[in-house]
């Protein structure tokens, strides 16, 4: 597909897959526009994602959102070629709100609609910062719900699941950490704050699925439970001896164990596929410890390590923008106009 003028397509990208409404405007692999409404002071009391309240707040935000990305775009919706929206993975009210206004646009404008995968989407961003993916690359995608590591061979048509999260996902655990340590909600960025002031090496906590039982079934996937619960009990035992919790080691110590297992898996799978470029997206990957431990271990192994500015780890517009743009271009067929959502939208579907 190419634009009205013959140019590369100009598409619209919606995403609200949780709690930020997220609507973008991309043109081949340039980001025109980014605008994002996040509801996320809305969930803080909670502790957590309430889903009936991000859904009225996507459903507030949804217009003014698209109207912010069109203007401060120079862009009027007659100019739009596709729209590409969220289907899933994702919570239900919320990837409603986004799929019913996405196919209004598709109606009302007569442009094909896209239905893309969130996860994928977080490894699509990076090619609107470091350009278009080498030949083969490697996409670890880490957020709040999602722990997954993704070959690709083409980032609309060709991407292989090998691993996952087999329970809590690294964002999730560390969310449950930082409730255990008494911080705020969201935990995670607290308890990277405080890494930074502890001892990585103070507490030994366990590596799951580290063992060598582990890897001919699990070699690339991931497990945090047991160590939250780990983290629960060295807390609780330092609480009953009378003992003043060591937070920031503990936070350190913590942050080091998931790191630790996410990239010595990633750098193995690279090493094991023969890749030598490798994508971080998602919202933990604003992770510092994440990111040092990624660079100091890609420079060893060789490995090109591309990791978007932290504008783009967290859920937005552009990533769904930036892969619907990559299957526009790809010539895949749209999706039709009565397509669902999926709160479970396997990675073995890019589309819908």
């Amino acid at each position: 597909m190419t634009d009205q003028t013959g140019g590369e397509p100009l598409v619209l990208g919606i995403e609200t897959s949780c709690d930020e409404t997220g609507v973008a405007l991309v043109r081949g692999d340039t980001l025109l526009f980014d605008a994002v409404a996040s509801s996320m002071d809305e969930h803080a009391r909670y502790g957590g994602i309430i889903p009936e309240v991000a859904s009225r707040a996507h459903l507030e935000a949804m217009v003014p959102t698209i109207r912010r990305a069109l203007g401060e775009a120079d862009a009027d919706l007659s100019e739009v070629d596709a729209i590409a929206v969220t289907a899933g993975p994702g919570l239900v009210g919320p990837l409603t709100i986004g799929a019913s206004a996405a196919k209004a646009l598709s109606i009302g404008l007569g442009k094909p609609l896209y239905g893309v995968n969130h996860v994928i989407g977080h490894a699509a961003v990076n090619q609107l910062v470091d350009g278009p993916f080498t030949e083969r690359a490697m996409a670890l995608v880490v957020s709040g719900g999602h722990s997954s590591l993704l070959l690709v061979d083409d980032i609309a048509t060709d991407v292989t699941e090998l691993g996952s999260t087999l329970d809590d996902a690294a964002g999730e655990a560390f969310d449950k950490v930082g409730r255990l340590l008494g911080l705020p909600y969201p935990g995670g960025p607290h308890i990277d704050r405080l890494a930074r002031e502890g001892d990585p090496e103070a507490i030994r906590f366990p590596r799951g699925l580290t063992a060598r039982k582990d890897q001919a079934k699990h070699a690339y996937d991931f497990s945090f439970s047991g160590l939250k619960t780990a983290v629960a009990r060295w807390v609780e035992t330092c609480q009953d001896a009378g003992r003043e919790v060591p937070v920031a080691d503990v936070a350190a110590s913590f942050a080091a164990a998931v790191v630790d297992v996410l990239t010595a898996k990633t750098i193995a799978a690279c090493r094991a596929h023969d890749v030598d470029t490798l994508v971080i997206g998602g919202g933990f990957s604003a992770n510092s410890q994440l990111r040092d431990m990624a660079a100091e271990r890609c420079a060893a192994a060789g490995i090109d390590l591309r990791i978007p500015p932290i504008r783009y780890c967290t859920d937005n517009g552009a990533m769904i923008a930036a892969l619907g743009s990559a299957v526009v271009r790809a010539g895949v067929a749209p999706s039709d106009l009565d397509i669902g959502v999926d709160s479970s939208m396997p990675l073995t579907a890019i589309t819908v």
